[in-house]
């Protein structure tokens, strides 16, 4: 990856719906040579895909937690993962340090979808107990890739 391809990166983070000419104009290449590029950049998977970000507010989603879960003894990150894939309101998660085994980023329609999400977090086996900090206004989002 060179100075051209991370120039691209860029610029599609800014608008993923930018045209390969209009990006060929800011890096200085043709469309066609930017095209090759972003095929090259998928195929070795630097891209790992195209999506949209829908605002949660007008989606119905704006109600949200950050959750500290707390495990009974050692559980491996893929027991987790395999707990947390299974509740559609978990956003985000990761193992973190401290004393909490990870933190778990949930939205929900409302404060009971996001009751029930937590139910669904907690009654996993290896979740000895959680706890939860509503958000009450986003202050800064950006979009991590």
């Amino acid at each position: 990856m060179d100075n051209l391809d991370r120039g691209i990166l860029d610029l599609l983070r800014q608008n993923a719906r930018a045209g390969y000419g209009d990006i060929g104009g800011v890096v200085g290449l043709s469309a066609s040579a930017v095209k090759r590029r972003v095929d090259k950049l998928v195929a070795d998977r630097v891209i790992r895909g195209f999506t949209i970000q829908v605002d949660p507010a007008i989606d119905g989603m704006s109600t949200e937690a950050y959750v500290e879960l707390f495990c009974r003894g050692t559980v491996a990150p893929e027991e987790l993962l395999r707990i947390l894939s299974g509740v559609p309101e978990v956003v985000d998660a990761g193992t973190v340090t401290g004393s909490a085994d990870a933190i778990v980023h949930i939205r929900a329609r409302d404060i009971s979808g996001l009751e029930a999400a937590l139910e669904k977090v907690r009654l996993a086996p290896n979740v000895d107990h959680t706890r939860s900090a509503i958000v009450l206004s986003r202050l800064i989002h950006r979009a991590a890739e």
